[in-house]
């Protein structure tokens, strides 16, 4: 019994994070954002990836903290997105400023990490 309720301890989480992810990228948000000067960030997730949930709540309130900024993000299974991306794995995040990608990473999952990056591309 006792090892039942651990389970049920592990995997509340991993169901919590999995729920809360949905894909807001949409190619006609992410050409307008470019045609309209803004700086596009964007997050690939999978489900029940615990670091793309940290990506994310890292990057949660980044439209707010950045003037003419946009933030999407999409699940990497979506072979459609993950293409025109050239996206292949989850917590990848890439920052696009004035059509062009600007900056690539993997893994970075510290809110003052992406935030420095942020400010290096819209700074550049």
């Amino acid at each position: 019994m006792k090892k039942f309720f651990i389970l049920i301890i592990i995997l509340i989480p991993f169901s919590l994070t999995a729920a809360e992810k949905r894909t807001t990228f949409k190619n006609d948000i992410f050409e307008k954002a470019q045609l309209e000067g803004k700086t596009v960030v964007i997050s690939s997730w999978i489900k029940y990836c615990t670091s793309c949930a940290s990506q994310m709540k890292a990057l949660e309130n980044v439209e707010q903290d950045f003037d003419n900024l946009v933030y999407l993000n999409f699940d990497v299974t979506n072979k459609e997105i993950s293409e025109q991306l050239k996206i292949q794995f989850q917590t990848t995040l890439v920052i696009y400023r004035n059509n062009k990608e600007i900056y690539r990473s993997l893994g970075v999952l510290s809110k003052d990490k992406i935030y420095t990056a942020i400010k290096s591309v819209i700074n550049s």
